[in-house]
């Protein structure tokens, strides 16, 4: 018999929408990172949440999945965001980017476990925050993205609230978990360190 999770119950909403101009325009979400498309990836880790919310265009999701898309269309990251957040009623919600094809239900819960302000992301090693891989207090996170008017950065709105920061380990020769695809350069050096853990 499974123990229950001492931690409380979450929703995740994955942002998987822009046009992905510098991949020729193609979705990027559902481009193969290791025998995989990068959102499939994304909703792997975040597996046990509820609901799972993909906030874009319409595109194939695993069933239980809704996608719902931002307004405006295109409106970016704040606008998807508030989207997304409004379609959950959990406590707490877990925020990502719907191209990391690295990032693991490990780090997912670990994020959860260190939620205590308002919100906790992973800062990378140059001490980066990854805006888009965060766990938050979804009330919280509600209020400040219902303050924002117009096309702002995703650090502005969230520079009001309690947010900590989390280095996290891996393993030598693993691709760091906020590893995301914005470039075919990108996209070829994900594909390349997936082959070399023997993915797909």
């Amino acid at each position: 018999m499974t123990a229950p999770d001492p931690l409380p119950p979450y929703a995740a909403v994955v942002l998987a929408g822009g046009r992905a101009a510098r991949l020729g325009g193609r979705a990027k979400p559902q481009l193969q990172v290791g025998g995989r498309t990068m959102l499939a990836a994304v909703l792997d880790a975040v597996a046990d949440a509820g609901p799972r919310v993909v906030v874009g265009p319409p595109q194939p999701v695993p069933d239980g999945v809704v996608v719902v898309r931002e307004q405006p269309p295109g409106g970016g990251p704040v606008a998807a965001m508030r989207t997304g957040v409004a379609a959950v009623d959990t406590d707490v919600v877990a925020v990502l980017a719907g191209d990391l094809p690295f990032v693991t239900p490990e780090l997912v819960r670990e994020l959860r476990g260190l939620l205590a302000g308002d919100g906790v992301l992973v800062a990378d090693d140059a001490g980066r925050d990854q805006y888009l891989l965060g766990v938050w207090r979804t009330a919280a996170l509600r209020r400040a993205l219902a303050g924002a008017r117009g096309p702002v950065p995703v650090r502005r709105v969230v520079a009001a609230l309690s947010v900590t920061r989390h280095r996290p380990g891996r393993r030598p020769g693993t691709p760091p978990p906020w590893t995301d695809c914005d470039t075919p350069a990108d996209l070829a050096r994900a594909r390349a360190a997936a082959g070399e853990l023997g993915w797909g």
